[in-house]
């Protein structure tokens, strides 16, 4: 929407920006900018939106700045669709979600993150996008670019926070579609976080953006066990193959004296993947510093430490499968 104080901020762009400019919109402070960023590489489209940020920032009227990119899809190369699922709520599906993205792009892909937990969404909180709303460009929306090189959409960036959602089953799938055909140019891999258990979203996705593969997160728990099998029943009669199965919350260290204890079991996961002819990924342990540092919007992917290394992990067999199955 064209408006006096976006044509003042217009004139403050750089001559490039300006030429690859294709909306600008203002509301409350806040200047969103979409610029057409094809052709660039990754360090030419990062100064690029620095230009940006430097130019507007310290206009008059603004007090943030949101800057997306958007380029066509080169080579014809097609989108790999990740979702990661469970049968139950509680084992950890948000954070590993959030992880395996991070995890993924410090590997080197370029990864864009789905929240489609549409009644619970919890992945702006994860990775520190709270605060940010969507824009939209020829219809369709603008990812949300997060501090850790991974954009992503949210019913968290488009309800208002605390807002209870109450829709029915077709809205939520409705909200599903928006998000997964918005503006996702240059991701090569989308993860998609589900909603617990397999219903409406679960057959949306299969029907209309059928993943490539499906990772499964589990405890070790004999319930958590039993819905993960659930899960994947549902995936294999979709025709899609699962990647692999994730024990999450598995063994804790305590931090004084450093001997390990399985309140949840341990290895569950593992056996009930060989029972099920499924890989096994891998164990994500039960460490308060993932609970503190995902409650901080900071993904432990993003960092050095084991918890680190644990997704950097999970992250790498996902690839090798990835590489495989092409």
């Amino acid at each position: 929407m064209e408006s006096s104080e976006a044509n003042a901020l217009k004139a403050l762009l750089p001559t490039d920006a300006s030429r690859r400019l294709q909306a600008l919109r203002v509301a409350s402070g806040r200047a969103s900018v979409v610029l057409d960023a094809g052709g660039l590489s990754a360090g030419e489209r990062e100064a690029l939106e620095g230009d940006v940020m430097t130019a507007l920032r310290t206009a008059p009227g603004v007090s943030d700045v949101n800057v997306a990119l958007t380029a066509e899809r080169g080579g014809g190369k097609k989108r790999r669709i990740i979702a990661v699922g469970s049968g139950k709520g509680g084992v950890g599906k948000s954070t590993v979600a959030a992880n395996l993205a991070v995890a993924l792009s410090r590997g080197g892909h370029k990864v864009g993150l789905v929240d489609a937990d549409i009644y619970g969404p919890s992945q702006a909180r994860l990775l520190g996008t709270e605060d940010k709303k969507p824009v939209a460009h020829d219809k369709k929306l603008v990812p949300i670019e997060s501090a850790w090189g991974v954009p992503m959409l949210s019913m968290a960036h488009l309800a208002e926070p605390g807002t209870a959602i109450a829709w029915r089953g077709p809205m939520a799938a409705g909200a599903l579609v928006q998000m997964l055909e918005a503006h996702w140019d240059g991701a090569e891999i989308l993860v998609v976080d589900l909603p617990p258990g397999t219903g409406d979203i679960q057959l949306t996705m299969l029907q209309r953006f059928k993943p490539d593969g499906a990772v499964i997160v589990s405890t070790p728990q004999d319930l958590a066990l039993i819905d993960a099998a659930r899960a994947v029943a549902l995936f294999e009669k979709g025709g899609v193959p699962v990647i692999g199965v994730l024990e999450n919350m598995a063994g804790y260290a305590c931090p004084h004296c450093g001997e390990v204890s399985d309140p949840f079991g341990n290895g569950g996961a593992q056996a009930a993947a060989a029972q099920m002819n499924a890989p096994f990924l891998g164990r994500i342990p039960l460490d308060i510093a993932i609970r503190r540092q995902s409650d901080a919007g900071t993904p432990p992917a993003a960092g050095e430490d084991d918890q680190a290394r644990a997704f950097a992990a999970i992250a790498q067999a996902v690839s090798d499968w990835l590489v495989t199955a092409s």
